[in-house]
């Protein structure tokens, strides 16, 4: 039986109309979603949302992060700044599920002004269910945390 993960998601102001109905579309698929902001298209800050979901994840609090921006990659920048976030940058189904298998990524990144609802929401799913390969990629993973120690 597969159990339920505990998924948290943000975004900032440009993608909060992109978040609202994926989340709605999200649960209606019967994912449980924990929206932490922004809560509306006129304000919404991506470091300090980034920063909360990172933070979280890494704390075991949930199991995984979607993060949507204008483009993905200011959220992926500030995820990534939290210790232990591996956050992937994706807007097509492949890289996505290569981001778990080989890079075991807790966090998924993108942009709504270069997907389309549709798309995210098949990535997400195939990104929710990818399994981290192990092996010659956990010595990788392993090393990056290494690194995360150096700074």
């Amino acid at each position: 039986m597969q159990t339920q993960l505990k998924i948290i998601m943000g975004c900032d102001l440009a993608a909060y109309d992109f978040k609202t109905q994926a989340i709605a579309d999200l649960c209606r698929r019967g994912y449980t979603i924990t929206d932490i902001g922004c809560h509306n298209s006129m304000e919404g800050e991506y470091p300090q949302i980034a920063e909360e979901a990172g933070k979280r994840v890494v704390s075991g609090e949930f199991d995984r992060g979607l993060l949507v921006c204008g483009t993905g990659q200011g959220m992926a920048m500030a995820a990534n700044k939290v210790k232990g976030v591996r956050a992937a940058l994706c807007y097509d189904i492949f890289p996505a599920l290569l981001s778990r298998e080989h890079n075991n990524s807790n966090i998924l990144a993108t942009g709504c002004w270069m997907i389309t609802l549709e798309k995210y929401l098949e990535m997400v799913e195939v990104w929710l269910f990818g399994k981290f390969n192990g092996g010659r990629h956990e010595t990788r993973i392993d090393y990056m945390l290494e690194m995360e120690k150096k700074v």
